[in-house]
């Protein structure tokens, strides 16, 4: 959403909730790697890559699916299993909605995880409304793969099944706030797109390398094609080929605008 429709979005957002009433922050949590809570100032809960009980990096205390509480919609980047994580479970608990790309939908439905009618499938660049009027979620490119790998509990062999093309989620929220979940990625030129069209607030970018962006191309893709007024790195040191650190995007970022904020697994902030 370009800035000054932000801030029409933000003003009404106050006049709503009336000109006494503080507006609330939206909150980011991150469980490690991709994985992340996002509560709007609105109060929905919007979880992406939900890869939580067996993420190495998430803190016992965050592996009880319960402790999350209400979910609204789950969003899923690409079809690994360290994003797809704990999704058919936490649809089943919560009977939040799972929008995906519509390739690997149909997939999910195939395999018993996610029913039809429970499910968004949709693409890239045709925005949706998954939660009534207020938020907006967009499907956008990522320079990925995506397959799954589904442990067949019948035949007890690992089967595979079409995971779509891989993406990255423009989440812009009630009071205008815009996120950037770039899901798994390397730098594209259309990064820049991004930046001019949807005007996010905080990016979301993979730094580990190996399968993604690594701190240096991380620091490109902020500093010459995003420029968001603040990113958080993601997606680094769950396995041993994910080297990156939060270190190397610094040095590599150099003197930048945008604020970094790096956050431990099990971390809330309020932005």
């Amino acid at each position: 959403m370009p800035t000054a429709w932000k801030q029409i979005a933000g003003a009404v957002a106050v006049l709503m909730l009336g000109a006494t009433a503080p507006v609330q922050a939206t909150e980011l949590q991150w469980f490690g790697q991709s994985a992340f809570k996002i509560t709007s100032s609105g109060g929905k809960v919007i979880m992406v890559d939900p890869f939580i009980t067996r993420n190495p990096k998430t803190p016992a205390e965050h592996k009880d699916l319960g402790r999350l509480g209400g979910v609204d919609l789950i969003l899923v980047t690409h079809g690994h299993g360290d994003h797809i994580g704990d999704t058919a479970e936490l649809a089943k608990m919560t009977g939040a909605k799972v929008a995906l790309n519509a390739d690997m939908g149909r997939s999910f439905a195939l395999i018993g995880w996610v029913g039809m009618k429970q499910m968004i499938r949709f693409n890239k660049s045709g925005p949706i409304k998954p939660l009534g009027d207020g938020i907006t979620v967009t499907m956008v490119r990522a320079e990925h793969s995506s397959m799954i790998n589904f442990a067949n509990p019948a035949t007890g062999k690992t089967e595979l099944y079409p995971g779509g093309e891989p993406a990255g989620y423009i989440i812009e929220l009630e009071d205008g706030f815009t996120i950037y979940h770039a899901g798994d990625t390397g730098v594209f030129a259309d990064m820049a797109f991004i930046r001019d069209y949807y005007d996010p607030d905080l990016a979301l970018l993979p730094i580990g390398g190996h399968f993604t962006m690594d701190p240096v191309h991380a620091a490109y893709a902020v500093n010459n094609l995003l420029k968001s007024k603040a990113v958080v790195p993601m997606h680094y040191g769950t396995f041993p080929p994910l080297k990156g650190t939060p270190e190397q995007f610094l040095q590599a970022l150099g003197n930048t605008a945008t604020k970094v904020v790096v956050m431990e697994p099990g971390d809330a902030r309020k932005f």
